[in-house]
This record gives structure tokens, C-alpha cells and sequence, in this order.
């Protein structure tokens, strides 16, 4: 009886290897979503605060991210991911030492936040590359789906409540200190990835797959930082569906973020008169949304309709968030959080298939990143006026605005770029590897 599709990318040891290690990782991360904001508080900080160190996070992530791209189509893509966890666990287990002995500043936590954001810019990046070398075309929407079921499950959901209940139950410094051994569990697991099967020779060697020209076999000239910016950069402006899916997400990402990080643990202590139980359920909930819509997309084929399906999802589930300033209900807010997360996940593993199916493998990496910098430049701002604008304006209209906009951009979105029409002349769930060696002239 063959597995269950979702199921399918287990049969790899190397992708068993990475998911056991990457689950084990972000859910150090969920904890580390609570744990910081706890911290801050027990500094003395309020929204204010909470802004800059989230803020000094997103920085790390948006200023490094294109370095990442790059780096994951030069460097062994194994060691990247190796050498960042170990950076994880440096600095996180300097945060928890500094916090059992008393000694924690809100400074050290934002310069912590920021050298996660900057792991996490050299990570993804690589992530999204290796995946192609070690699974096949077909068991890439299952890989994409899995680690979008794990991530809200982990991240989202366990990380966030287990840290919820230690910063309740103990302090904030246990619960960073529980953080700092998800990354040394992760580090170590990580070190069984195969170093034949996975280091890919840097730019300059003989690759695996295409050259820049597409031509199978031919060495790789080795070129700048710029010139390889530039040739990630050419690609996604004349890739329309690409270009106005990033688009949409620096919109989204400037109206929703903010509000959501910043704002949404003040909502719960002012609104709904809960603590850090409660908001970390809250995002819990918004995790099980996530997993939910990851294991249904998982276990389907890819839609045919893929890009009206992505920007549908991402437009409709945003709608729910429009009323979550004005709410007094624990259980409504739970259920704006869940459809939110739910058609999120929808939405992202299409679209993280869609870049490892239609993006030529050797600007992947770039391609990757450049993805992450567009859709998350805004981060920084987003977080760092969430806090002041809910010094002048009341909450509910802050979300209100942020849950309108987005549905209209996902509109504009599928017109602008005739998305109808291009998923149909690009039919992936028939021709899986047509476009590998095509995409150029999307």
C-alpha cells in the first residue's frame, strides 16, 4: 500500500534528517515569540520597547537576507544551515546565562533578536535550495506542505504555549533557557546530514544542474555579489506572477505585522483581560489554522488553478483581522486567528512550491531571497510604528485597516499580472519539470 502523499518525503533519509532537526528548531522559535515579549515586560517595557527589539529582529532578517540568497547559491548549503543553528545557540544561551544571573538588559535582548533575524536571513534561503537536491519534483508540494503543518503546530502553537505556561509557572529566563536547548538539540541532529550527498560545490565549480545559460554540464563563471544580485533581481521583474506576488506581500506585511506582534499582546490584556496563558493559546490556535490548511494542501494535488488559489487564500483569510480591535471575546478572537492561519498556510506552501517548480535551480537561492527581501522590507517599519500608532489611534482601527487592504491588493495582484492566464499556460501538475529548464522566458 503505497504512503499517504504527504508522506512521501520521509522515505529520505536526508529529509529526515532536516525535518527532525527543523522542527526541533522552530519550536525553540515559538517559545522564543513569547519568551521575548515576557522578557521585555519583566524589564519594565511596554509597546515602545516591544517595538524595538522586535524591530532590531526584523532589521537583522530584511538587511542580510539578499547576502543569504547569494551565499546559498555559492556556499554548501549543509553548512549554512549548520553554521546557523550554532549562531542560534550562541546567542540564545547568552541571553538565558545573563538572565538567571540578574544581569539582562532590554539592550542584550535587541541585539539577540537581531542576530536570530540575521540567522534566519542565511537559513531560508538555503532551505528553500536544498530541498530540490535531495527530493524529487513530485514530493515537493508534500515537503513544502509538511514543514507548513509543522511550523504553525511548533512555531505557532506548541512553542508559544509551552513558554506561555513556563513564563506563568517560573519567569521569562526559563523559558529563554528552554529556547537555548531546542537549538543545541537541533545543532547536534543537524551534523548527521550527509556531506557527499548535500554540500553543493560553490560558484565557480561544476554543478549538478544548469549553468546560467541553461546549457546541462557547462562550468559556472564565477561572478560578483552584484552581478549575481542583479541576475536574481532581472529574473523576478520579468516574471509578472512573481513580481506582483511580492507585491502583494510587502503590502501585507507593512499593514499586518505590526499589529499582530506589537499590538495583539496588548489586545489581550486590555480586551479579553488575559496574560501570557492566554496570548500564547491565542497564537496556538492561529498555529493549528496554520497546520490544518498545510496538511490539506499537502495531501492534494497541486491546484490547478494555483495562483488564483494562492492570492484567494491570502486575500479572504486577512477579513477576519478587521475585527479583532473591536472584539471582547476570547473564542472570537481564537476564530479570526484560525482562519488567518489557515488560508496563510494555503496560500504559502502553493507558493514555496511554485518557486522550487518554475525558478531555474540555479537562482533558486537568489530567487529565495530576494522573495524573503521584498515581501519582509516593510517589517522593520510595520513593527516600529505599530507601538505609536497605537498611541494616537485606537486599536480597532488599526486593524480594521489592516484586514481591508489586503484583500484588495490580492485582487489587483491576480489582474495586473494575469495570473488566470499564466497558470494555465503553465500547467505544473502535469508537466513537473517543464519549466526547470524554461523559466527564463516566463
Amino acid at each position: 500500500m503505497p504512503a499517504p502523499k504527504a508522506l512521501r518525503p520521509f522515505a529520505h533519509r536526508e529529509y529526515r534528517v532536516l525535518i527532525t532537526a527543523l522542527a526541533i528548531s522552530i519550536f525553540g522559535s515559538g517559545m522564543w515569540a513569547v519568551a521575548m515579549v515576557y522578557q521585555v515586560i519583566h524589564l519594565g517595557g511596554g509597546p515602545l520597547e516591544l517595538s524595538f527589539v522586535a524591530t532590531a529582529g526584523s532589521v537583522g532578517l530584511v538587511g542580510f537576507v539578499l547576502a543569504g540568497g547569494i551565499a546559498a547559491d555559492r556556499v554548501p548549503q549543509r553548512l549554512l544551515i549548520i553554521a546557523v543553528e550554532g549562531a542560534n545557540l550562541a546567542v540564545i544561551a547568552s541571553i538565558s546565562g545573563l538572565a538567571m544571573a540578574g544581569w539582562l538588559q532590554l539592550w542584550h535582548v535587541a541585539v539577540g533578536a537581531f542576530v536570530l533575524g540575521v540567522g534566519a536571513a542565511f537559513f531560508f534561503p538555503a532551505y528553500s535550495a536544498i530541498l530540490p537536491r535531495i527530493l524529487p519534483a513530485e514530493d515537493l508540494l508534500a515537503a513544502n506542505g509538511m514543514e507548513g503543518t509543522l511550523r504553525p503546530i511548533l512555531q505557532q502553537a506548541a512553542g508559544p504555549a509551552v513558554a506561555g505556561i513556563l513564563v506563568a509557572a517560573l519567569s521569562p529566563s526559563h523559558a529563554v533557557t528552554g529556547v537555548a536547548a531546542c537549538h543545541l538539540s537541533a545543532f547536534i541532529i543537524l551534523n548527521f546530514l550527509g556531506r557527499h550527498a548535500l554540500e553543493a560545490p560553490a560558484n565557480g565549480a561544476e554543478h549538478p544542474w544548469p549553468a546560467t545559460d541553461g546549457a546541462p554540464g557547462e562550468r559556472a563563471i564565477r561572478t560578483s555579489f552584484f552581478a549575481d544580485l542583479k541576475e536574481g533581481v532581472r529574473y523576478t521583474l520579468r516574471t509578472p506572477w512573481l513580481l506582483w506576488t511580492l507585491v502583494w506581500a510587502c503590502i501585507s506585511v507593512l499593514f499586518l505585522i505590526g499589529p499582530i506582534e506589537v499590538l495583539m499582546p496588548f489586545v489581550v490584556r486590555d480586551q479579553l483581560a488575559g496574560d501570557s496563558r492566554m496570548f500564547g493559546f491565542l497564537l496556538a490556535i492561529m498555529g493549528v489554522g496554520g497546520a490544518v490548511g498545510s496538511l490539506a494542501t499537502a495531501s492534494l494535488k497541486l491546484p490547478r488553478r494555483y495562483l488564483t488559489v494562492m492570492m484567494v487564500s491570502w486575500g479572504i483569510g486577512t477579513v477576519p483581522l478587521a475585527a479583532v480591535g473591536i472584539m471582547d471575546s476570547f473564542w472570537a478572537v481564537a476564530a479570526a486567528l484560525f482562519v488567518f492561519g489557515a488560508t496563510g498556510s494555503v496560500g504559502m506552501v502553493i507558493w514555496g512550491t511554485l518557486l522550487q517548480r518554475r525558478v531555474p535551480a540555479h537562482l533558486l537561492g537568489r530567487v529565495s531571497s530576494l522573495d524573503f527581501f521584498v515581501s519582509l522590507a516593510l517589517m522593520p517599519v510595520s513593527m516600529a510604528l505599530a507601538g505609536p500608532a497605537a498611541e494616537v489611534l485606537p486599536v480597532w482601527l488599526i486593524f480594521l485597516v489592516a484586514g481591508g487592504v489586503c484583500p484588495v491588493m490580492a485582487v489587483i495582484a491576480l489582474i495586473v499580472a494575469r495570473m488566470p492566464d499564466d497558470e494555465l499556460a503553465h500547467p505544473l501538475e502535469t508537466a513537473p519539470e517543464t519549466e526547470r529548464t524554461t523559466a527564463g522566458g516566463d
